[in-house]
């Protein structure tokens, strides 16, 4: 039976990693599904040709199947593939769209409709418009295409990335929104770089990566998981807390109160922490 939509929305919404497969290689599709990663994205768009966009399209309708869900990247509401590629998401084996260079719109709503949608923003435009992007209805969350938006800016200045970034992370908090999706790290070779990209990414709020190989996998899994110094921390948080009986105290030389310990709950709930055995907020 396929998920619900409200089901396949908090799965998107819960994910970490979300690993591209290309739609012209169905030799590959399984081998994703095994692969670990949260989410499969079946790639319409930037991994396939122009030349093999029909015979990737009809390879993924022969093997989408209600049992294995995946999200479908598909081509632009400015190509010729995008009609088809969005009727082809009405399949049970659809989890949810990817729309490339999103914006906010008719187009968008579009899509929205349909299924739960990541809106891959990664163009000036969609930069401008990403609070519409947020607030369309059926936005699950907000991804971020550095690769694309770099070249449409014509700079890979990291401070204007993370400035676009805390646009999307403020968008993302301010509608409700899970936490917004790192882009493509191209290193997948070595381990390092992908999780120092992801810690990184993770201190300016985003919550999941991009991933284009399953070794990409590990550590963007690594990096989101809160250290067992922080772990120690926020248990030490708690009970100072509880033992103040909520109201605001000294640690370590520095003031606990309310936002403090809802940011020590949070963390521990990250962690696979029981937050109820701390009695916590939700």
């Amino acid at each position: 039976m396929p998920l619900d939509r409200m089901a396949a929305s908090e799965r998107i919404a819960a994910a970490q990693t979300f690993l591209f497969v290309p739609g012209d290689r169905p030799e590959r599709f399984d081998k994703a599904m095994s692969s670990g990663a949260d989410i499969v994205v079946v790639d319409l768009e930037d991994a396939v040709a122009s030349n093999a966009k029909v015979q990737a399209r009809e390879a993924v309708a022969a093997w989408l199947a209600a049992d294995r869900p995946v999200v479908l990247r598909i081509n632009g509401a400015d190509t010729g593939w995008f009609a088809q590629d969005l009727a082809l998401c009405g399949h049970d084996g659809v989890l949810g769209i990817m729309l490339p260079k999103a914006e906010g719109g008719a187009v968008l709503a579009q899509v929205a409709a349909q299924a739960p949608t990541i809106a891959l923003v990664e163009s000036a435009k969609g930069v401008a418009t990403v609070s519409g992007v947020a607030a369309t209805s059926g936005v699950v969350r907000i991804a971020f295409g550095t690769i694309d938006l770099a070249l449409d800016l014509e700079t890979e200045a990291e401070a204007v990335m993370q400035a676009i970034g805390i646009q999307l992370l403020v968008a993302s908090r301010a509608h409700g929104l899970a936490s917004p999706i790192d882009g493509v790290t191209r290193i997948f070779r070595e381990t390092a770089p992908v999780e120092a990209a992801m810690r990184d990414a993770r201190a300016r709020g985003f919550g999941a990566k991009l991933c284009i190989h399953p070794a990409q996998i590990a550590p963007v899994r690594a990096a989101l998981q809160p250290s067992e110094a922080q772990i120690t921390a926020a248990l030490r948080i708690v009970e100072a807390d509880r033992a103040s009986g909520g109201r605001a105290v000294a640690l370590d030389g520095q003031m606990v109160d309310k936002p403090v310990v809802d940011r020590a709950y949070r963390l521990l709930r990250q962690a696979g922490r029981d937050a109820s055995a701390f009695n916590g907020p939700d």
